[in-house]
């Protein structure tokens, strides 16, 4: 699964190096968009508001399917790189969510009802065989296979999705700490004894404002 914020800031990262050089050029969000991801901190609500700009760049899409306007092809390819990449943010919302045991039944079960109508936007689409769909073909393909994956992954047990992407940040993380220096990992060490002796952890970097704390999981 192509797997492009709990942490907004994290997600925006994750998914631009996921996405390729071609994609990572420029932002997938506007700036008011951004801001009511901060707004959004509860998973569920975050879910909910990537749901709505996916639908926009999918009501943008048909537009300008409508319009048939010359030289049209390179709005369009842009409009699947966008909802691709607001996909992808969807998937990884969800998976640290799980992480962190946060409750995202409600928005998990949202997207896959949501993203649904997407996949069948798409496809029709592409079965209506647009004349200039040689131009954009690649990137719809794209966004139908990361939206297709995306149900997929809303549709799977909640206890065993957690299971598997649980197992895949422990993995990745033994992987990093293999490819770190002696002296990266005695810093991490030091960071570690830190925290136990009640020092406080430097902060990874975030875009939330200041005050404001991630949802508490729940028990």
């Amino acid at each position: 699964m192509k797997h492009g914020l709990a942490l907004l800031a994290s997600v925006l990262s994750l998914v631009a190096m996921s996405a390729g050089p071609a994609r990572a050029q420029r932002e997938f969000l506007t700036n008011d968009e951004i801001e009511k991801i901060r707004e959004a901190q509860d998973p569920n609500l975050r879910l909910k508001t990537y749901l709505f700009f996916a639908k926009q760049r999918l009501d943008q899409l048909q537009q300008q399917i409508a319009k048939d306007k010359k030289g049209r092809s390179l709005a369009v390819r842009q409009l699947l790189e966008d909802y691709q990449q607001i996909i992808d943010a969807i998937d990884t919302v969800s998976d640290d969510a799980l992480k962190r045991k946060v409750d995202v039944t409600l928005g998990v079960g949202e997207v896959a009802t949501t993203e649904k109508t997407f996949l069948a936007q798409l496809r029709k689409i592409e079965d209506s065989h647009p004349h200039d769909l040689d131009m954009y073909e690649v990137s719809l393909k794209d966004a139908i296979e990361t939206t297709s994956d995306s149900i997929l992954a809303a549709g799977e047990d909640l206890g065993k999705r957690t299971a598997t992407v649980t197992a895949k940040a422990e993995e990745e993380k033994k992987k990093i700490e293999s490819l770190s220096t002696p002296e990266q990992l005695k810093e991490k060490k030091k960071e570690e004894a830190k925290v136990e002796d009640g020092t406080p952890k430097r902060k990874p970097p975030t875009l939330y404002r200041p005050g404001e704390k991630p949802a508490e999981p729940k028990p």
